[in-house]
């Protein structure tokens, strides 16, 4: 019998919680007010967010993507250059015992996911 009066007497000699009120507020601040002052501080935000989209952001990725377009189209002379001193071919790259380990295949073959014949090196023909 005492596991049922323990807890009973906890209960009571517990001080009580405050209630919890689902109105509003006193003081004056009424839901609708409420609201009112977050769509006001949401128009300005938004508007702020947009010309830091607009004056920000898009110029900077345009320089960005002004920027890599002249990196690569330099690249890509240096490399026209290096074949047509090699007959259309880019030179061998030497073969060093640290570059291309293969311990053991891919589950799809020797070469990487992302193999390109122009740029990678053909690792199923090395072995």
């Amino acid at each position: 019998m005492s596991f049922l009066a323990r807890p009973a007497l906890r209960s009571a000699l517990r001080a009580p919680r405050a209630t919890r009120l689902y109105s509003a507020p006193s003081g004056g601040n009424s839901f609708t007010a409420q609201q009112a002052a977050i769509e006001h501080h949401a128009e300005g935000t938004t508007e702020l967010w947009r010309k830091v989209s607009f004056y920000v952001c898009f110029p900077a990725v345009a320089v960005c993507v002004a920027w890599v377009y002249n990196a690569e189209a330099a690249h890509a002379e240096h490399e026209a250059h290096v074949r047509a001193e090699n007959d259309g071919h880019l030179p061998e790259i030497p073969e060093y015992e640290y570059m291309n380990r293969r311990v053991k295949p891919f589950p799809w073959g020797m070469n990487t996911l992302f193999y390109n014949p122009h740029t990678n090196k053909d690792m199923s023909q090395s072995e």
